[in-house]
């Protein structure tokens, strides 16, 4: 990312920002920015001023894993606070800190109270716009990243299905796909979705121990690979479907399809779900979310797939479209694929059939 650390710091330079911060104390997942920028996942803080080296800090006790990072400068967090650290090594630097970039999104007010203490005379400025613009357009290795992870997805969603008669419940589904990406050392992008008969009516459903329900079978469900998220939804039908759900079903994936072969560099995301909502039709009174997010290390990021949306497809954009029906209380199809725009035209990632596919519904 030292290319994106330029774009930044010239950033930083426009705005009069001396210097940006981030920090992560979380375990397991780092704060998107935090990992963005360094590709480190442990404890510590990041600084970029606007002239000079970045560098990071981290506890001795992730040190050695720190030097690991995109980072060249690591120093030892020697002091009680993370900021109080940060502000020891820049009056040692002589660097400026009298502007302080951060992303308000990912600072707690604990984190930020912390912040203020270590810099009295500092002040602070939001640059979380400038940071999701960083990350919209995407390097050629994040692209090779979030391919081979729909790959990985891909072959795990299709294991689910061809083992999909030992499944008894919606949560022996999402587990079997969480399970499946902790073997191969991944983690899921978000905790899948797997909504059965009336559930797939609900977008967001969750997951339950209870019997899978004849009808339409939702599963939105992707990994993270080191570092980078991937998403894809296929709709399953358990048991015999009628002739007219075969249809609503084909005439959303049509529409689908249809979205994608829209979806070229240049083109505004609003103009994009006006398109679905013209072919719905009828139907379109039963969409009733987003067509689409980018995705990258978090799973909902820019462009914005949106009516309303003035977000333009460029180059090196990664996101999904996946329209949705949802009949409230009786069921709902949704069909999602992580897409790339590469040299102008669009790659479909995520591989994985889209015909209706038939399982028997297990009674257990």
């Amino acid at each position: 990312m030292i290319m994106k650390i330029k774009e930044l710091k010239s950033s930083l330079q426009k705005e009069n920002i001396d210097i940006a911060l981030f920090y992560n104390l979380n375990t397991g997942t780092a704060e998107p920015n935090f990992f963005y920028f360094t590709g480190y996942e442990g404890y510590g803080a990041l600084a970029i001023p606007k002239t000079g080296s970045p560098f990071l800090l981290a506890p001795k006790m992730e040190f050695e894993k720190s030097k690991n990072s995109m980072i060249r400068r690591v120093y030892v967090w020697d002091k009680k606070r993370l900021f109080e650290s940060i502000s020891s090594i820049l009056k040692r630097k002589k660097s400026k800190s009298g502007v302080i970039g951060i992303d308000y999104s990912s600072f707690t007010v604990e984190v930020l109270n912390g912040l203020k203490k270590s810099f009295r005379d500092s002040r602070i400025k939001d640059i979380s716009r400038q940071c999701k613009n960083l990350r919209v357009v995407k390097t050629a290795d994040e692209i090779e990243l979030i391919r081979k992870g729909c790959i990985i997805a891909d072959r795990i969603f299709m294991k689910a299905v061809r083992e999909f008669e030992r499944f008894t419940t919606e949560s022996d589904v999402a587990s079997f796909l969480e399970y499946q990406a902790k073997k191969q050392g991944l983690e899921v992008s978000f905790k899948p979705i797997v909504a059965s008969g009336s559930g797939s009516s609900m977008p967001h459903y969750m997951p339950a121990k209870i019997p899978l329900r004849k009808g339409f079978c939702v599963i939105d469900f992707g990994v993270k690979y080191r570092g980078y998220c991937t998403d894809m939804t296929r709709t399953l039908y358990l048991g015999k479907p009628k002739s007219s759900e075969v249809d609503i079903y084909n005439m959303l994936l049509n529409i689908q399809k249809s979205a994608i072969n829209s979806a070229i560099a240049g083109e505004l995301c609003g103009n994009i779900y006006a398109l679905v909502i013209k072919q719905l039709g009828k139907y379109s009174k039963y969409f009733i979310h987003g067509l689409g997010h980018g995705v990258g290390v978090e799973i909902h990021e820019l462009p914005n797939l949106k009516l309303e949306s003035s977000d333009k497809l460029k180059d090196n954009m990664v996101f999904t479209i996946e329209p949705g029906i949802y009949f409230s209380g009786k069921f709902g199809i949704r069909i999602e694929d992580t897409l790339a725009i590469l040299n102008g035209k669009t790659e479909v990632l995520t591989k994985s059939p889209k015909e209706l596919m038939l399982k028997k519904q297990n009674s257990g």
